[in-house]
């Protein structure tokens, strides 16, 4: 599945993900700083992935553990500094939250450092729900 705004592109194909990218991004942030590229790859391969892409470079990266019908474990959201302060994190969780194939889980996340941005998803705390289970 693709989302597209602007010359950006959010696109749930493992396929177009960038996996020296994503290694790269990972790699500046606090909970991801010493992954190995493998345990990237197999976690990739065993989530739903999403990519951001701006004109085919990738640029941002998320992933989520569910079991597409009850719960939802959002992790490893990241953008490229260079990309910061457009909106692009903001859309990335919408594509996420709004996935037909997870948009009726609960879903959860953890952070240390970005409680104000996961407000804007009704996201509570340091762990938290941020919808009740819905029936299709």
């Amino acid at each position: 599945m693709e989302w597209y705004k602007e010359d950006f592109v959010v696109s749930d194909d493992k396929d177009r993900i960038i996996l020296e990218d994503v290694s790269k991004l990972l790699a500046t942030t606090y909970w991801a700083s010493n992954r190995a590229i493998e345990t990237i790859e197999k976690s990739i391969n065993n989530s739903l992935s999403f990519g951001l892409y701006f004109n085919g470079k990738q640029v941002g990266f998320a992933r989520v553990v569910t079991d597409k019908a009850v719960f939802s474990w959002i992790l490893d959201v990241v953008i490229d500094d260079n990309y910061r302060a457009k909106g692009l994190g903001k859309w990335l969780m919408e594509c996420i939250i709004e996935h037909p194939e997870i948009k009726y889980t609960a879903f959860a996340i953890a952070t240390s450092d970005a409680h104000d941005f996961y407000k804007n998803f009704n996201f509570k705390d340091n762990v938290c729900m941020t919808k009740p289970i819905l029936s299709k």
